[in-house]
Parts: structure tokens; sequence; C-alpha cells
């Protein structure tokens, strides 16, 4: 076997990932009524596209810092421009693990990006 091969072999070995994603049409903020804002039918400005990205991170599998929910991602998402809801939502969860076998070092991210909305 060659040394690339080997090389390939040793880094599988070390670090694994996954990733999914989905999409949403409206999310508005964790503090907000969207049945309320949604049946009084309320006009809005579109104030531009925003990413966020929020992570959670795992040493040792039992020693973890930061959160990586989707309600904190749509949170600093919409900080970023102001807003109160997002449109055409796109939601990415990553999961990545470095010598995953032993748990040493892990961190899971999630990521949004839409179009922030801000009702009048």
């Amino acid at each position: 076997m060659n040394r690339s091969l080997w090389g390939i072999a040793a880094f599988a070995i070390f670090i694994g990932g996954c990733s999914s994603s989905g999409t949403l049409g409206l999310v508005t903020k964790s503090t907000a009524d969207p049945a309320s804002l949604l049946r009084s039918g309320r006009a809005f400005t579109e104030l531009g596209p925003v990413k966020a990205q929020v992570c959670r991170h795992f040493v040792l599998a039992i020693i973890p810092w930061g959160q990586a929910d989707f309600g904190n991602a749509v949170d600093k998402a919409l900080i970023e421009r102001g807003g109160d809801a997002l449109l055409n939502v796109t939601v990415e969860t990553s999961l990545y693990g470095f010598i995953p076998i032993y748990n040493v070092y892990s961190f899971t991210c999630t990521t949004v990006q839409g179009v922030a909305v801000k009702f009048d």
C-alpha cells in the first residue's frame, strides 16, 4: 500500500463528520407570537440576506460549552439586521469529531440563512 493511502486512512481515523440541511418558509424571533403576526396580516419590510452560525463544543464528551440550537442561530441572524423574522430559511447542522473513537474533542454547529424582515 502506498503512502498516500496510509495518509488517507490515518486522517479518516482521526476526524469524522456529518451534516444535514433543510428549508423553512417563515421563522420568527423566539420572543414573537407567530400566530398573531400571521392572523393580523401585518405588512413588512425586507432588510436583506442574513447568515449566522452558533456552535457547541465537547471535550471528552462530558465538558460542553456553547449553544448550537436553532433558536439561538435565528436570534443571532436577526440581531445582525434588527429584523423580526426570516423568510426562505435554510438551516444546516454539522457535527465534527476529532479522534471520534475516544470523543477527545467534537463540535456541532447550526447555520441559518435567509432574508430578514421587519414588521411595520
